[in-house]
């Protein structure tokens, strides 16, 4: 049994004429994605009695480094109760977790990935 591959060195070649194009193309997703995970954790979480200034806490930054872009989303514990982000999350041997970050990065999945294709897509055929 043997396996032929065409047209892989024509992407291999569009992808290396087009870093800029790609590059940008993935900040965007990756930005994108990152607002709609902190928006949906804030969601969330609000109207909880005892945390009325935590959700605001919840943030992202995305950042671009020479191997990629990267995104941290979560509390500012600068902010008002985000101090609190792993207690609230996680629970403790007192409280119950209240499950809001990684149940709303979990539902960006498919989002995030239609977002990469996209730029992968836009990066190939200016």
């Amino acid at each position: 049994m043997s396996l032929i591959i065409t047209g892989l060195r024509e992407v291999v070649t569009a992808l290396e004429s087009s870093p800029a194009l790609l590059r940008t193309g993935i900040r965007k997703a990756v930005t994108v994605t990152a607002r709609a995970v902190r928006d949906d954790a804030r969601s969330r979480i609000a109207g909880h009695r005892y945390l009325p200034r935590y959700p605001a806490s919840i943030t992202y930054d995305v950042k671009t480094t020479p191997t990629g872009v990267q995104a941290e989303i979560g509390p500012d514990k600068g902010r008002p109760q985000g101090a609190l982000g792993n207690l609230i999350e996680y629970g403790s041997s007192h409280n119950a977790p209240l499950p809001h970050l990684g149940p709303a990065l979990d539902a960006a999945e498919p989002d995030a990935e239609n977002s990469v294709s996209v730029a992968l897509r836009e990066a190939l055929l200016p």
